[in-house]
């Protein structure tokens, strides 16, 4: 089956953990996209941080950000083409249980990102991605159209999972998961990186069969269960690992790349 569409993770992907990318991978997108294979990138980020890498690795492409809770396509009037929101009640009952948890939390609402506190995980956070945010208490926001509530705790992995877990176990309606060993994402059920896909798989009109997804993280899972060939970076974690046809090499060593010349470019674009 011919691959036309690749849909893929940014950090830890094609990305790597300092930001930067290799020589390699900014080739072989190109080569993608000039033989006609469309790349997507599907991310947690926020959509201003995802077309940030969009643009630099020249994809023209729509942009699914907030895992899948957000699709917009990349031209200057950046229509939106698929957006899902936290119920409002909901949103306000995670953030007030949250003050008690000693967590930093991060708030998305129409492509801005807030924070209560002026501390290190913010800067740490934005400065990473060099995106701007807002110092608000969250009481006095007008809380609407949020796309995703984000928990950080940098200083401990366990801490985020028992917060992940209780989370779940308090609003199962809801799609939460680990995108970091620091990070828990909450979001609306309906705002996996598997919806993304499929919403562009009818957007483009191309079948599960003829889409690739390769990630590296158990927020990945969703994305790679919505394609036909399932990559896993090599420094995946291990439950995505399980899920894969195929594990690659690192982000370090080129595995995107080395993925793709396996499945699409060096098997003349059949798998």
């Amino acid at each position: 089956m011919t691959i036309k569409l690749i849909t893929t993770d940014i950090d830890g992907t094609i990305l790597k953990y300092d930001g930067t990318f290799n020589q390699p991978v900014y080739d072989c997108i190109q080569k993608l996209e000039h033989n006609g294979v469309k790349v997507i990138l599907i991310t947690g980020r926020m959509h201003k941080s995802a077309k940030k890498i969009a643009d630099m690795f020249n994809l023209q492409n729509p942009i699914v950000s907030f895992q899948g809770a957000l699709i917009k396509d990349n031209s200057k009037e950046e229509k939106t083409l698929y957006a899902r929101y936290i119920p409002i009640d909901t949103t306000k009952n995670i953030l007030k249980w949250s003050k008690s948890q000693k967590i930093d939390v991060n708030l998305y609402m129409d492509d801005e990102l807030y924070s209560e506190n002026e501390n290190g995980s913010i800067k740490q956070y934005t400065k990473a991605q060099k995106i701007p945010y807002f110092i608000k208490d969250f009481e006095s926001l007008k809380i609407e159209n949020v796309n995703k509530v984000l928990l950080i705790d940098y200083e401990d992995a366990e801490h985020v999972t028992e917060i992940k877990n209780q989370l779940t176990k308090d609003y199962p309606e809801l799609y939460i998961v680990k995108s970091t060993e620091y990070f828990c994402e909450v979001c609306h059920p309906e705002a996996t990186k598997g919806d993304g896909v499929r919403f562009l798989q009818q957007y483009y009109g191309i079948t599960k069969e003829e889409t690739l997804a390769i990630g590296d993280h158990d927020n990945d899972i969703e994305l790679l269960l919505a394609a036909g060939v399932k990559v896993a970076m090599g420094n995946g974690s291990d439950d995505l690992k399980n899920v894969a046809d195929f594990v690659t090499d690192t982000v370090d060593n080129d595995g995107f790349v080395k993925a793709v010349e396996k499945y699409v470019l060096n098997a003349g674009a059949n798998v």
